[in-house]
């Protein structure tokens, strides 16, 4: 096998592995990577706005304020009204949606996560090095990404 091959077998399996696991948590706990994320992050805070989910994501707010309406949608997420800013809303997580982050498959990202910490910094480097070509030979490094492992519905429909 050349490395032509060998390199385009690895891009498989990754696209593979994220298919897979979108399709596990869509079938488990009807939602998307994008929706269980902003869920997670509504979770591990009491409450929190769109933007600050936005700006931990780093994703557009319009984008943030799409995936809290499926989730207030599914009753996994509700939006209040602060009482110190009127002005502001919160979104916190229902007990529907606690349910769903317990009941959920081992989220992609986070077994990589576990695995790419355990990395030497040289090996972080070196791969973050390689990832971020690769998404420049795939003319891919201005697209609006979420470090959510899904190869699902884009970020702005799911």
């Amino acid at each position: 096998m050349d490395r032509i091959d060998a390199s385009l077998i690895a891009l498989r399996r990754i696209l593979r592995a994220t298919d897979m696991f979108g399709r596990e948590l869509a079938q488990s706990v009807d939602l998307t990577a994008p929706q269980f994320r902003v869920l997670q992050i509504i979770a591990g805070n009491e409450s929190c706005t769109a933007k600050a989910i936005s700006q931990q994501m780093r994703i557009s707010q319009a984008t943030v304020t799409s995936l809290v309406d499926k989730l207030v949608r599914k009753e996994m997420a509700v939006r209040e009204k602060s009482l110190a800013d009127r002005r502001q809303t919160n979104i916190s997580v229902t007990a529907k949606g606690r349910r769903a982050i317990t009941e959920a498959p081992d989220p992609l990202q986070q077994r990589f996560v576990r695995k790419f910490e355990a990395m030497e910094d040289w090996e972080q480097a070196g791969l973050i090095a390689a990832l971020e070509r690769v998404a420049a030979m795939l003319d891919a490094e201005d697209i609006d990404a979420a470090p959510v492992l899904d190869t699902g519905e884009s970020l702005t429909t799911s």
